[in-house]
């Protein structure tokens, strides 16, 4: 039996089992939510598991190949397949799923959607009437920055951000956002927010894509080239850990 033939058999339940096994570890490890809504994760986790019994019973039903002649080549392609198999499979489960960076933020544009639903609105708007502003995250903040620029509104406001740094396209030296991602179905759809922050030669301290906390107070944005009507004047920022979930919902 040659070895292009067992390949060729055994490849389609080979793939399954991998993304099955994919899915579970990931759902087992919390990081499911890198890739999907928390809202699919039931829905996700119930599919792999039909998956795997359809997995096992494939093993139980593929009988052996009848041996069939050929040459060289096929054989070297059928171990490129089974090495390019074995190699997805160990990368799925060794190499963590890395995070939406910067770099996305500038392909898809901070605050071009996602952000300003009437529940958003709604929730942020609850959240200043109690007083507590600094409970409010990146995208209650972006959601009231969205129906108001008035400075007046912001001046006795303390918000208190947690994001990554996305440098500002039109003013990266004096400008940066405090981004984050939200995500509405999975990570390809996800969109960029973030709440901008002037801090003059900021790269000095800071590194793009380094996750902050930033406090501060909202005000008339001195950038000359920026432009965001507001921004942040920072009385504190504090560099921390990225968070085990870093995207909002």
């Amino acid at each position: 039996m040659w070895p292009r033939d067992v390949f060729k058999r055994w490849q389609g339940i080979a793939l399954s089992l991998v993304a099955v096994v994919a899915t579970v570890w990931l759902a087992a490890s919390g990081q499911l939510g890198l890739y999907i809504h928390p809202r699919y994760f039931v829905f996700t986790v119930v599919m792999a598991a039909l998956g795997l019994v359809f997995v096992v019973a494939g093993f139980t039903r593929a009988g052996t190949p009848k041996a069939k002649h050929g040459g060289g080549w096929r054989i070297g392609l059928s171990a490129i397949g089974a090495l390019v198999l074995g190699v997805l499979a160990v990368g799925v489960i060794a190499v963590p799923p890395a995070t939406l960076t910067s770099a996305t933020v500038v392909q898809r544009d901070i605050n071009a959607g996602g952000l300003s639903s009437p529940g958003d609105t709604e929730q942020a708007a609850a959240l200043v009437g109690t007083g507590d502003f600094e409970r409010l995250g990146v995208k209650d903040w972006v959601s009231l920055l969205a129906q108001s620029s008035d400075p007046a509104f912001y001046a006795d406001k303390t918000a208190r951000v947690v994001g990554f740094i996305s440098p500002d396209a039109q003013d990266p030296d004096n400008v940066f956002y405090v981004a984050r991602f939200v995500v509405t179905c999975c990570a390809v759809d996800a969109q960029p927010i973030g709440v901008p922050v002037y801090l003059p030669d900021w790269k000095a301290q800071y590194e793009k894509d380094e996750w902050v906390q930033v406090t501060g107070t909202l005000s008339v944005n001195p950038s000359a080239g920026s432009t965001a009507p507001l921004a942040l004047q920072p009385s504190d920022i504090l560099s921390v850990e990225q968070p085990s979930d870093p995207y909002v919902y």
